[in-house]
């Protein structure tokens, strides 16, 4: 496998995916992380425009697309009942998403952002169990809660390395 940016002519492939995580987020009792809207096609457009959506591929076959920046998230300022682990610079992972055509996708994509700058957060919701055991597998810690533009509530995880040398990193 490996990780590149999205094409723009592979919008209708990643509108593809993310119906198939709705599906499979709703038969693994998280009907309303996404519901049935989310991720809008306009946010999908504008992260492939901003160069900030990135597909999982493997022999020319697209299997996962995730949101992936290093930059500060306005819903990551305060968190609730808990801390982050480490402050500085960080890398935020959104809206990731398998095809469901191969195991380990989703790891992989996360250690690749890991990789790209070792510090990163990502926050899901408090009913998706599979995306929790996933992120604790690959080494986050649960941080607290933090609370999107719209009021509802995720729960927030990171993971960092110990170096610091990495904190200028572009």
């Amino acid at each position: 496998m490996e990780i590149r940016k999205t094409r723009p002519e592979e919008l209708e492939e990643v509108k593809e995916i993310y119906a198939y995580a709705r599906r499979f987020m709703a038969e693994h009792g998280n009907p309303n992380q996404w519901k049935n809207t989310n991720p809008p096609v306009e946010r999908i457009k504008q992260d492939i425009a901003e160069e900030k959506s990135y597909v999982c591929v493997a022999d020319n076959e697209i299997l996962g697309v995730f949101y992936f920046a290093i930059e500060d998230d306005p819903t990551y300022v305060k968190i609730y009942e808990g801390e982050w682990k480490s402050p500085g610079r960080y890398g935020v992972v959104h809206r990731i998403a398998s095809a469901g055509r191969a195991k380990g996708v989703g790891s992989f994509c996360m250690n690749w952002a890991f990789e790209q700058f070792p510090n990163i957060k990502i926050d899901t919701h408090r009913d998706n169990v599979v995306m929790q055991n996933m992120l604790k597998k690959n080494g986050f810690s649960y941080c607290g809660i933090i609370h999107l533009e719209n009021g509802e509530e995720r729960l927030a995880f990171q993971k960092f390395g110990e170096s610091t040398s990495w904190s200028e990193k572009k």
